[in-house]
């Protein structure tokens, strides 16, 4: 249903599908961001269409979340799961889709809100053709991610050259944390404009609950130590390095503890593979008996998980915000999380939760253990965790800032003052490869 009164503007999100489950191959953190923002766009008057690529075709193409607010799924590919990897090629085709849904249905959408790279591509190439304003929002950087990884991808080149244009062409690009902006300056471009917008947490949902109740409902027992991960199985995301912890907390004489992991997905998708290295280093080490593994769990579910843990582990070798830090800390959990990008801005050391060096076992051990046996403090943190992110990280905190920036690039284009950066034709790039731009990078292997 359109709104008669209402500005009508598109977010795209070409490989995580708003409307998907939580918890599936490539259904995460960006699912969770453009969906919220979505519908709690739609709540301040906008009318919030949200452009996916279609990948299963038996899901509907249009899923109304609201009366002013849908996810629109679009034709790019084959109607099935394709790697992010081997997407570009499709994303001409997602320009296409796009363009014939609006013609089809009478809409123009003035302003574009797109996400990751390959929604980066679609928005330039929009841009050309029409006179859009354009807002980005990165969720992860290849500069960032081909520090860490072995096996760089073929598109990594073209992936570095988009990300580079978009902070350059873009009306604005919204950083998540400061840390996300000084990234983008000094790794991808010194031009453009960067709004600072954090992401948020739904805190109807992720809240202070009983600790009691929680592990009742998920049959956990109630003396047992509790502790967490949330996430995908990705080797960047540091499973190893809390294990090997946990193995090295037994080996101190601790074992009335359970470590569990939730996420990941089937065996047919690319994250079972670490999964499977995963389960292999448990066995190695000698933890099978404290493990769970809790499979891929619903939002409905998991304030459970995090209100049953007594601590949430996050090792990640680096994250740009990191939204399973303030979903625990929202639901009163303290965290333990490697010292690197957002996780820097969300987490207050020693009142909301503790940052060590990424990939350091030892340091990890020692924050997990303070956090176990230090009850009075734990008990404090519990509190302070959630005040914190009440006060700095709602969804509809985060819809009201987004909200003004879009009113802002929207009147500034009707006055034809908008601030323009450089055209990236008129700069020279920085770096048009990998091994150029890590060459010239300042950030370390340990900090990514």
């Amino acid at each position: 249903m359109m709104g008669l009164n209402r500005q009508a503007i598109a977010l795209i999100s070409d490989h995580a599908d708003p409307a998907a489950a939580i918890g599936l191959e490539e259904a995460g953190g960006q699912n969770v961001y453009v969906r919220h923002i979505g519908e709690n766009l739609a709540n301040l008057g906008w009318q919030v269409d949200m452009f996916t690529r279609k990948v299963n075709p038996d899901d509907p193409d249009i899923v109304q979340h609201s009366p002013h607010c849908r996810t629109i799924r679009l034709k790019a590919g084959a109607e099935k799961y394709i790697p992010r990897d081997e997407l570009f090629a499709h994303m001409p085709e997602f320009v296409d889709s796009f363009q014939q849904f609006q013609t089809k249905h009478g809409l123009n959408y003035p302003l574009i809100h797109t996400n990751y790279w390959l929604s980066a591509f679609v928005g330039l190439e929009l841009q050309k053709i029409s006179a859009i304003q354009l807002i980005h929002t990165y969720h992860s950087l290849g500069v960032v991610k081909y520090q860490s990884t072995a096996n760089i991808p073929l598109s990594a080149d073209l992936r570095l050259r988009i990300e580079h244009e978009i902070l350059e062409k873009a009306n604005y690009v919204c950083a998540t944390s400061p840390q996300e902006e000084e990234t983008l300056r000094s790794l991808v471009s010194s031009y453009g404009k960067i709004s600072m917008i954090p992401c948020g947490t739904d805190t109807s949902n992720f809240r202070l609950m009983s600790k009691t109740d929680a592990r009742l409902q998920l049959k956990l027992g109630q003396n047992e130590k509790i502790i967490l991960y949330v996430g995908r199985f990705d080797r960047r995301k540091g499973i190893e390095t809390l294990v090997r912890a946990c193995a090295l907390l037994k080996e101190q004489g601790i074992n009335n503890f359970k470590l569990v992991i939730v996420g990941g997905s089937s065996p047919q998708m690319p994250d079972a593979v670490e999964r499977e290295r995963i389960e292999g280093i448990v066995s190695e080490v000698g933890l099978n008996p404290q493990i769970i593994f809790a499979g891929r769990i619903g939002h409905d579910i998991l304030p459970l998980y995090y209100t049953a843990a007594d601590v949430c582990v996050i090792p990640s070798h680096y994250e740009p915000f990191g939204l399973v830090a303030i979903e625990a800390m929202a639901c009163g959990t303290p965290v333990v999380a490697s010292d690197v990008g957002g996780l820097k801005f969300t987490i207050i050391p020693e009142e909301t939760g503790l940052l060590v060096p990424p990939q350091d076992i030892e340091a990890f051990a020692n924050g997990i253990h303070r956090i176990l046996f230090d009850e009075l403090w734990a008990r404090r943190m519990r509190k302070q965790a959630a005040a914190n992110v009440i006060q700095r990280f709602t969804w509809a905190g985060v819809a009201i800032q987004l909200s003004e920036l879009y009113r802002m690039t929207l009147a500034q284009s009707i006055m034809h003052k908008q601030p323009r950066s450089s055209r990236i034709s008129d700069l020279k790039l920085k770096a048009t490869s990998p091994s150029s731009i890590l060459k010239n990078s300042t950030l370390s292997a340990t900090q990514v």
